[in-house]
C-alpha cells in the first residue's frame, strides 16, 4: 500500500492550482535569501503575511503564525 502512495499515476488538478495559500514570511531570516522566499511566494499565488523576525517565525512569534491561521480559516469557508 506505502509503495503505491509513491507510484500511483496522478490524476486530476493539482490542489495548489485550486486552492487558496497563505504563507508568513521572515524579513530577517537568513536561511533562505530573501529574494528566493518573494519568489517562492508570489509563484506560488499565496497571501503573504511578512514578520521582522528571524527564519523561526513559529518560535519567535506564534501569535503572529495563529493570527494568520484563523484570517485564513476565515477565508476559505
Amino acid at each position: 500500500m506505502r509503495v503505491r502512495a509513491l507510484t500511483a499515476e496522478l490524476s486530476g488538478r493539482s490542489a495548489r492550482r485550486t486552492l487558496p495559500s497563505w504563507a508568513v514570511v521572515a524579513t530577517e531570516g537568513n536561511a533562505i535569501p530573501a529574494l528566493a522566499r518573494e519568489f517562492m511566494v508570489e509563484r506560488a499565488g499565496s497571501a503573504v503575511v511578512r514578520v521582522a523576525v528571524s527564519h523561526a517565525v513559529s518560535v519567535s512569534q506564534p501569535d503572529a503564525v495563529a493570527d494568520v491561521i484563523t484570517e485564513a480559516a476565515k477565508d476559505i469557508r
